[in-house]
């Protein structure tokens, strides 16, 4: 089932929150930030469609 775009940005900013957490650990806050944008390029798909 596909997340709803409020689904998809409530993702992304956990993950953001958790990656601020990660300061001494700029690997994992790196992919826990690509992951976010992965969200917020979701929500904007989601989005999108729901327009059409």
């Amino acid at each position: 089932m596909m997340p709803t775009a409020d689904q998809a940005i409530a993702n992304a900013a956990r993950l953001l929150e958790r990656a601020e957490i990660e300061l001494t650990n700029l690997p994992l806050m790196e992919r826990l930030d690509e992951l976010a944008a992965s969200w917020l390029q979701l929500a904007a798909l989601v989005m999108e469609k729901e327009r059409v």
